[in-house]
């Protein structure tokens, strides 16, 4: 099922809304303010054509660290001027998520870099914006490996990587030589509350190609589109009166959430969680993880919704 436009239009607008949260698209331009004092007075400027050659060749260089802001580390050299995400970084790629730019850790250990030399890739080079992005861990493959991804890879693949990253939009995966995104509405069939409940940083996946964009280095990938989708089945499978095992996923102040199967969840509502007719706060009563008893009474799979009574 390729994607339009239109998909990426949003994705792009969340990722931009969140890039506060993920450093790999801090922008870099002379407005930038590292946090150290070993930065020069002024940026050095950058040599666009040069910067859009290496890109575009897939090619390798070594830069050095002049320092570095919250998200990531600031480098120079050859005519170029750039950015490392941290989540780019080799040494700090399976630091768990919560070392992120908030943390305090985060400054010392970006600070002992600065003064050395890193063989870098570029990953993003936008000259109107004013932004190029590097990645350690991207030189890591051979140069000309992205573009041999990119043109080996066909929607429908199926391809293995490893998780670098964990927005509230989705999860970034390293195919070898590109990054791919599995954007949070693709994680699974059900509900997911955080990508962070559906992958791990550092974990091994293996997930579905949706779409490849080869002019601007994007490959969107699925999880769920690697398993049947239960909903095409739910209807025959449970019928309004069934009790069934099922766990807690989600208590919220209107109900609870509980999943009978992989990506098949129902909502209990609060009214159905308490039939003596008092009103009953579901934190008291259910909580996330717990096993329980649940009457299903209604199946709608064209909606995706499920409704579930406490079964006492």
């Amino acid at each position: 099922m390729p994607l339009d436009e239109s998909w990426w239009t949003a994705v792009l607008a969340e990722e931009e809304e969140q890039s506060n949260s993920y450093p790999a698209r801090v922008q870099v331009s002379s407005e930038t303010k590292p946090t150290t004092n070993h930065s020069p007075s002024r940026p050095s400027p950058v040599d666009w054509e040069r910067a859009q050659n290496i890109y575009s060749c897939d090619e390798t260089v070594n830069l050095q660290v002049f320092g570095y802001n919250r998200g990531g580390l600031l480098v120079e050299g050859e005519g170029l001027q750039g950015f490392v995400p941290l989540s780019h970084l080799i040494g700090l790629a399976g630091e768990k998520s919560d070392l992120d730019q908030g943390d305090p850790r985060i400054g010392h250990l970006l600070s002992s870099y600065v003064g050395r030399m890193l063989r870098l890739k570029v990953i993003e080079c936008e000259p109107e914006r004013g932004r190029v992005v590097l990645s350690e861990r991207a030189a890591l493959a051979e140069p000309g490996r992205r573009n041999q991804l990119l043109d080996d890879l066909t929607n429908g693949d199926h391809i293995n990587g490893i998780v670098t990253n964990i927005t509230d939009f989705g999860v970034f995966v390293d195919l070898g030589g590109v990054e791919g995104l599995i954007h949070v509405s693709e994680l699974s069939w059900g509900r997911v509350r955080h990508p962070s409940d559906a992958a791990c940083l550092g974990e091994n996946v293996e997930a579905y190609v949706i779409h490849v964009d080869k002019e601007r280095s994007r490959v969107a990938l699925s999880l769920k589109r690697l398993r049947q989708n239960p909903w095409d089945t739910a209807e025959n499978r449970y019928q309004t009166g069934m009790v069934i095992d099922a766990v807690i996923t989600s208590v919220v102040p209107f109900g609870a959430f509980a999943r009978l199967e992989e990506g098949l969840d129902g909502l209990i509502h609060v009214s159905e969680i308490n039939k003596g007719g008092e009103k009953v706060n579901p934190h008291d009563v259910l909580s996330e993880g717990q096993m329980i008893k649940v009457r299903v009474l209604q199946v709608d799979a064209s909606k995706q919704r499920l409704g579930l009574s406490l079964d006492v």
